[in-house]
């Protein structure tokens, strides 16, 4: 298998990718546990690989590969054997044929137009596990407005003739923006629309006055609601409360071929993504996990750890395949798609589903 040369540990900009913890199986495939399973292992399950695995990771320093992070600071990937390399592309253009021809085994991707495109003509990877879904009433991915609105805005009715940004069109953001018009009873020329790539940007913009409402990030939401630049509007989970905001991507090599590796490395990755809810949402271990997020991440201020709404990750890496399609349609409805994509053969759950056998259900 092809790998990489340069293994970079990203700090780039703390950008979520962004969705489930509902779904069902849209592809089985038979993948026996091994019958080495003992908690007599290091790991408490699986026997360690008889000849240590390298396993490129593509993650851009986001808070929403935190399963990746926790698993490789605590050990898990070691009892495996499993040797893990972390390295960045600019672009997703370039990260899926790396990924599709097995130089890179494990990537975070994001719903766009660009990415079923891509699939479509003939790229070949596989969706596998959940890297980032809302938490009801606590989304890390949702609306502000300008902090002097308040007052007048209330609802999402009350944006009407106001100026929004949005980060992107025809991809995730463009999604949970249309849905919250669609909630709001608003139509497209009721709003002004404002592409503003840069989160950042966003708050400037509020603090200047040149935008009164946004879709805005994490930890961006926490640090404008703190300097009275924005508030929440709402919560993302009033009207998309099911929404794949991201997802884990496999190689077809590693997937299909590696059995022995990648069953490892995903029971590895689920126990990281088990951390950190119990962590967040059951409060255990909590300062240990802070940490390692201040290390792998761009937000290396632990108190504001505390503060931030989190990336939802599901303790089973269960997806809200439903709303993977529906992103898809509306991506088609605009008309950005170019050919079809075929959800059967791209979404690939078996080896998360076979993990899940191997730890027991997360409870």
């Amino acid at each position: 298998m092809k790998k990489l040369g340069i293994f970079l540990i990203p700090i780039m900009f703390f950008v979520l990718l962004i969705g489930g913890c509902g779904s069902e199986t849209t592809k089985e495939k038979e993948v026996g546990i091994p019958p080495e399973t003992s908690g007599d292992h290091p790991s408490g399950d699986l026997a360690p690989l008889d000849k240590k695995a390298t396993v490129i990771i593509a993650e851009d320093g986001a808070a929403s590969g935190a399963g990746f992070y926790i698993a490789k600071e605590k050990g898990y990937f070691d009892d495996y054997n499993i040797d893990v390399k972390f390295t960045q592309f600019a672009n997703s253009d370039d990260m899926l044929p790396a990924l599709a021809a097995g130089e890179i085994d494990i990537a975070g991707g994001v719903s766009t137009a660009s990415f079923f495109n891509a699939i479509a003509q003939g790229i070949d990877v596989k969706i596998i596990a959940d890297k980032g879904h809302y938490i009801k009433g606590d989304s890390y991915f949702s609306f502000v407005i300008r902090e002097e609105l308040k007052d007048e805005i209330k609802g999402y009715s009350d944006l009407k003739g106001k100026r929004l940004a949005v980060s992107s069109q025809n991809a995730v953001d463009d999604y949970i923006y249309r849905s919250m018009l669609e909630h709001a009873g608003l139509n497209e020329s009721d709003v002004e629309f404002v592409l503003m790539s840069d989160f950042g940007n966003m708050l400037a913009a509020m603090g200047n006055g040149s935008i009164d409402a946004a879709l805005q990030i994490e930890p961006l939401i926490t640090q404008g609601i703190e300097q009275g630049l924005h508030v929440r509007l709402g919560d993302a989970t009033d009207f998309a409360p099911d929404a794949q905001i991201a997802m884990v991507l496999g190689s077809p090599e590693f997937i299909e071929q590696e059995t022995d590796v990648s069953l490892r490395f995903m029971a590895a990755y689920l126990k990281g993504v088990r951390d950190y809810n119990d962590a967040f949402i059951k409060g255990e271990g909590k300062e240990e996990v802070i940490d390692i997020m201040t290390k792998h991440t761009a937000l290396k201020d632990p108190a504001l750890w505390e503060k931030v709404a989190i990336t939802g990750l599901d303790p089973n890496g269960r997806m809200f395949t439903e709303d993977i399609k529906k992103q898809y349609e509306m991506y088609k409805e605009n008309g950005a798609i170019r050919g079809e994509f075929d959800f059967e053969t791209s979404i690939d759950t078996s080896m998360t589903e076979k993990a899940v056998e191997v730890l027991g259900e997360y409870k």
